[in-house]
């Protein structure tokens, strides 16, 4: 008996089973009737077409989810009555047909891999955005923007990835005690890296960005950075709208090179108060130090998945699960990836808990700092309302999935702040 045969079929099914429950629980959590506090906002047809698109995403995600899990169980186990051999194994036996070393061969592994999961899914990529995002009026994309959008994430892949994944292969196999600390120590000097590498290369390769027009928007929002003392190289506005509907704001850097990037949907959907208190909350994370306490966390996951991973490396009882003829460091990354998404899962609860709560108190930063919680609440309203928000989500679909706290709970606390 191969106990992580097991494990690894229980953890996909079960991962399958907890997602339909949980997408039930919430399509059931619906309320027909439109919650008082988004009467002001809201009318009944928004409202209704709201949960017609939390309905729609649901179903599809049914549909979505089973062919996932369909294709897991035939990359593990093939269709032999249809000559199918599992196919984790013949994309191995492809890869190392070139006669390569293993780190090229782990890269073309990781390549075919990638390529062939990528062709399955596009389909529903096109559906969701082309039918789903269209019939609510999001969409915003064409045909040319979609397929030049993943050609460039390809080409990042290969500048970004290949180098990374390369000298993971080869700590692992060059190593051996502490090879677990050198893949450790790369991620995490990639995680800071990355930062200011996405905002000078990869951001303006998908959107384009503008400072913002000179006027009372930008002297409020100035006028207050200089008060809390945040300063901000650039506060630019980006076309959100060359590809979806949606509004939203992040900001992004670290030091003295943060960027306030503002999406041209939210401009037109907020007045200058609303858009200031938005803003305010998230020099809120910063200040509070949110993001560099969410930069620790992330490190000590990945310094405790790297060392777990360490203990299963050419495990042959764990390849045999997989049918795999031959042991190799590349393909124990992938399959030791779903031997940890139970641990995964875990860590992604409680990262959510920690998420949810620091934007109560970013909420609570933007209202006493800002001194305008009426705006702020005014305008997660109309940012619900744009966005098709569910209002009524189940208390687990929340606990499970939730970075934000729902839109009602944020409003609830702000409440106190309103003089």
């Amino acid at each position: 008996m191969n106990i992580y045969f097991y494990i690894i079929i229980g953890i996909i099914l079960f991962e399958y089973l907890l997602s339909f429950v949980v997408r039930t629980l919430n399509l059931r959590a619906l309320d027909p009737k439109l919650p008082k506090e988004f009467e002001d906002t809201f009318d009944n047809d928004k409202y209704l077409k709201s949960q017609e698109y939390t309905k729609t995403n649901s179903q599809f995600s049914y549909i979505t989810s089973t062919f996932s899990l369909l294709v897991s169980l035939v990359f593990i186990f093939g269709i032999p009555q249809f000559g199918i051999n599992p196919l984790y194994n013949e994309i191995d036996i492809l890869a190392r047909s070139y006669g390569y070393g293993s780190i090229i061969t782990g890269l073309i592994f990781f390549g075919l891999l990638t390529l062939i999961t990528d062709i399955l899914n596009t389909p529903f990529g096109l559906y969701r955005t082309f039918v789903i995002e269209e019939k609510f009026g999001f969409n915003k994309t064409t045909l040319s923007t979609y397929f030049g959008d993943k050609a460039k994430g390809y080409f990042l892949m290969a500048l970004l990835g290949a180098p990374l994944i390369s000298l993971t292969l080869y700590f692992f196999g060059a190593f051996d005690t502490y090879a677990w600390l050198f893949a450790w120590i790369l991620m995490v000097s990639f995680t800071l890296i990355i930062q200011p590498i996405y905002n000078i290369f990869i951001a303006p390769m998908y959107n384009k960005f503008t400072p913002l027009d000179e006027g009372t928007l930008l002297t409020k929002i100035k006028d207050y950075l200089k008060k809390v003392n945040f300063p901000v190289k650039k506060l630019e506005v980006m076309d959100g709208s060359k590809r979806s509907g949606h509004s939203n704001a992040y900001f992004s850097g670290m030091g003295k090179n943060k960027r306030i990037a503002l999406f041209d949907t939210l401009m037109e959907q907020m007045d200058e108060d609303e858009i200031l208190s938005v803003i305010a909350h998230e020099v809120g994370h910063y200040k509070l130090k949110h993001v560099h306490i969410g930069i620790f966390l992330s490190a000590i996951q990945s310094g405790i998945m790297f060392f777990i991973l360490s203990l299963f490396i050419n495990n042959k009882a764990l390849f045999d699960v997989f049918s795999m003829e031959e042991t190799s460091i590349y393909a124990s990354l992938v399959f030791f990836s779903i031997l940890y998404t139970p641990i995964s899962m875990i860590m992604g609860i409680f990262f959510s808990v920690i998420s949810r709560k620091n934007e109560f108190a970013a909420d609570e930063y933007s209202a006493k700092t800002a001194n305008m919680p009426e705006s702020l609440i005014s305008g997660l309203k109309k940012m619900s309302k744009e966005n098709l928000s569910n209002l009524t989500p189940h208390w687990l679909n929340v606990f499970l999935n939730y970075s934000h706290p729902p839109v009602l709970k944020r409003i609830e606390a702000l409440k106190q702040y309103v003089k």
